[in-house]
């Protein structure tokens, strides 16, 4: 079976699929056009996808018709036409539950850092301007006892929450597709609909699994219903927010802060407004970014594409409906 990874990833995963046998191989340079891409995953019976930057759609499923499996190296799919993989019974994989912790830590040092506005304070460090003792400049503000809404109470978002509740004693609401029995019992966390969830948020985290659907959800009109001390956090995809609106949302107060993990595009622009802004700090995309979460990434990623070379099951698949029948 031979299987394309288009990015190198841990020695963990590349070790597991070569002890199985498996012929991998690697592309020979580290950018690569939409055109080259395609040509080396034409070549290859599964793919271990690293990044979100090229898309799995009709015209890719179309292109390489003998494909029969793709492993990615995250626990987002949105890259991916699911209906399609399911349409030619192609299995998509991911990686869930190993980097929750770690990207959970991020949206929470985003929180911080943006309530006590680090990154601007930093860069007056940096830039030899820390300047005289001054009782008012640059004040920023407590999240203690403050309430804390979770857009996308998954994995991810419980443990933002538990950390939030544990070091802040912070109230939970939450807005899910479904209730979160544990969050409520463990952390008294609170069923919101969305506009008490906008509305009610003195710091707002998202934690969805982002669909076309959510696109530029967080916009003007969000912004406008939420409070005036509310801080915006979004370690989940670019795609959830507008940040054209976001930048007139933070410069005409209607918001307080934000707190920036992923952006859209990527990368950002260093000419982006928002970076200029006091109450901002931007991080690139490094939710995952641990030894622990990229080593468990690779083990994931890894075994899915083993289960395919032995004609079972994925052990951690977006898409199982394509197993529907089999046993």
């Amino acid at each position: 079976m031979k299987v394309f990874v288009n990015k190198m990833i841990p020695e963990t995963g590349i070790r597991m699929l070569e002890q199985e046998g498996l012929e991998i191989f690697f592309p020979e340079q580290e950018f690569l056009s939409q055109e080259k891409w395609l040509e080396y995953c034409q070549k290859a019976d599964a793919i271990l996808s690293v990044g979100t930057e090229f898309r799995y759609d009709r015209a890719f499923f179309t292109a390489c018709p003998d494909l029969k499996a793709i492993a990615l190296y995250s626990v987002g799919f949105d890259h991916v036409d699911i209906k399609e993989a399911n349409r030619r019974n192609i299995p998509v994989g991911n990686t869930p539950d190993v980097l929750s912790k770690a990207t959970s830590d991020v949206a929470f040092l985003l929180m911080q850092s943006v309530a006590r506005r680090a990154s601007f304070n930093f860069r007056k460090v940096k830039d030899g301007n820390w300047g005289a003792f001054d009782p008012l400049h640059a004040l920023g503000q407590e999240l203690y006892g403050k309430t804390l809404g979770i857009f996308g109470l998954g994995r991810i978002g419980f443990e933002m929450a538990k950390k939030s509740q544990k070091a802040f004693d912070m109230k939970i609401l939450y807005h899910n597709r479904h209730w979160n029995e544990d969050a409520e019992k463990e952390l008294n966390a609170k069923f919101v609909s969305f506009e008490e969830l906008i509305g009610s948020s003195d710091v707002l985290s998202v934690h969805a699994n982002f669909t076309p659907k959510h696109e530029d959800l967080f916009n003007r009109s969000v912004f406008e219903k939420m409070k005036a001390n509310a801080i915006f956090i979004n370690t989940a995809r670019g795609g959830f927010h507008n940040e054209k609106d976001l930048y007139e949302a933070l410069t005409s107060e209607q918001i307080w802060g934000a707190g920036l993990d992923v952006t859209n595009p990527e990368p950002m622009s260093e000419e982006n407004p928002l970076l200029e802004l006091s109450k901002v700090c931007v991080l690139p995309h490094i939710g995952s970014a641990t030894v622990e979460a990229r080593n468990g990434m690779a083990k994931l990623a890894a075994e899915n594409i083993i289960a395919v070379s032995k004609g079972m099951k994925m052990l951690h698949c977006a898409n199982p409906e394509v197993y529907s029948g089999h046993e």
